[in-house]
């Protein structure tokens, strides 16, 4: 004999259900690769504000003037090609430094004649160093349209033909890390987010919102089909902007509209913008992104410009130039930025040599050397 339950389960009832709502999960981000080639492709190539903060870097960079007391070095940094001027070579230099972390320089010698008789920009991505069983680079491979090239270290002296430039890389004792590398993420969001409004612009016509078919069970598979055809080809693009949409046999139209959280790229944009702008040195009021109150006034942010990214810059090349030039020049070179034909630093000048004029205390030489200028 059957046991009787207190409680019966009731079938259920079945509901004619006129929409099907299907919710996706966000997936894991994909950012992109921070080597040195995908940084000039997404970066200096495809991006406005990463292309143009490494222009006025560079471009700032080589205005400054390298001077030195030897002739044949002067000769050299003003002229370092015979079909090319000093302002390419190192513009080509910062740039490289910019997107890359490493800039390249090699110096060619003469037979039979001291010193350097021309200077070279290396593309970092053909150059690939050659190291001994301690690590340490001995010679440099540079890819050619033929095979490679290796450029070797002088067995005795140690002098390289080569100026490798790097910025600090905490994880590679060789090659420098890219600052538009740190940005990375930022690159990408920037990138995407036009991306995404392009997009938008493309699919301004396209229905914000859903096709509930009213009918019981499921479309049919051909009606389904040209209905997609339908909407795709007379209702999607920006020509068919505004085209009302005609719905007929048990279709209802119900808008869907984002929150205005997500609706809020706008702001996401502007600050990928501003880390873009940071991580290359650049003050994001110059580049005109709303939203950096950091400095008073475009006067101040452009000093700190000069004085936080463009010196320190220079005076690395600078320092840099004096090491690797004394070797080939047999004798001690010295290369120096010329900042008082710099006009951007001009203000601070004026002030020091006001400063310098009221203290009486110092002699005539003293004030001088203060001033950075030759006895």
């Amino acid at each position: 004999m059957n046991p009787i339950w207190p409680f019966t389960r009731r079938p259920s009832e079945a509901k004619s259900s006129p929409s099907l709502v299907a919710l996706s999960q966000l997936g894991e981000a994909r950012w992109g690769s921070r080597e040195g080639a995908a940084l000039t492709r997404d970066g200096y190539l495809a991006n406005a504000i990463a292309y143009r903060a490494v222009r006025m870097v560079a471009e700032a960079a080589a205005s400054v003037p390298l001077v030195t007391d030897h002739e044949g070095a002067a000769r050299l940094i003003r002229r370092p090609q015979p079909d090319g001027v000093a302002a390419d070579l190192f513009e080509a230099a910062y740039s490289q430094l910019q997107l890359t972390g490493n800039a390249f320089l090699e110096g060619v010698q003469l037979s039979g004649e001291a010193g350097i008789s021309a200077l070279y920009a290396l593309n970092p991505a053909m150059m690939r160093p050659v190291s001994d069983a301690r690590g340490w680079v001995e010679a440099w491979a540079v890819r050619e349209r033929h095979g490679e090239r290796l450029i070797r270290r002088d067995g005795e002296t140690g002098w390289s033909p080569v100026l490798h430039l790097k910025l600090f890389n905490p994880v590679s004792d060789v090659m420098g890390l890219a600052p538009l590398g740190a940005a990375r993420r930022a690159l990408d969001l920037h990138n995407a987010s036009a991306d995404w409004a392009k997009a938008l612009i493309d699919n301004s016509a396209k229905p914000s919102g859903a096709l509930v078919y009213g009918g019981h069970g499921r479309m049919p598979p051909d009606q389904y089909d040209a209905l997609k055809d339908e909407l795709e080809g007379m209702y999607s693009g920006a020509a068919n902007a505004g085209r009302p949409l005609l719905l007929e046999g048990g279709l209802d139209w119900r808008p869907m509209s984002l929150s205005p959280a997500e609706m809020d790229f706008l702001e996401a944009r502007h600050s990928a913008a501003r880390e873009i702008a940071l991580a290359l040195g650049v003050p994001p009021m110059l580049l005109g992104i709303p939203g950096d109150n950091t400095y008073s006034n475009y006067k101040e942010a452009n000093l700190a410009f000069w004085r936080l990214t463009i010196l320190p810059l220079v005076q690395k090349m600078a320092a840099s130039l004096s090491v690797w030039l004394d070797d080939p020049f047999q004798t001690e070179v010295t290369v120096r930025p010329d900042l008082d034909r710099v006009p951007a630093l001009s203000a601070e000048r004026d002030a020091l040599w006001a400063r310098l004029e009221e203290a009486s205390f110092a002699t005539g030489e003293e004030k001088r050397r203060l001033a950075g200028l030759q006895p």
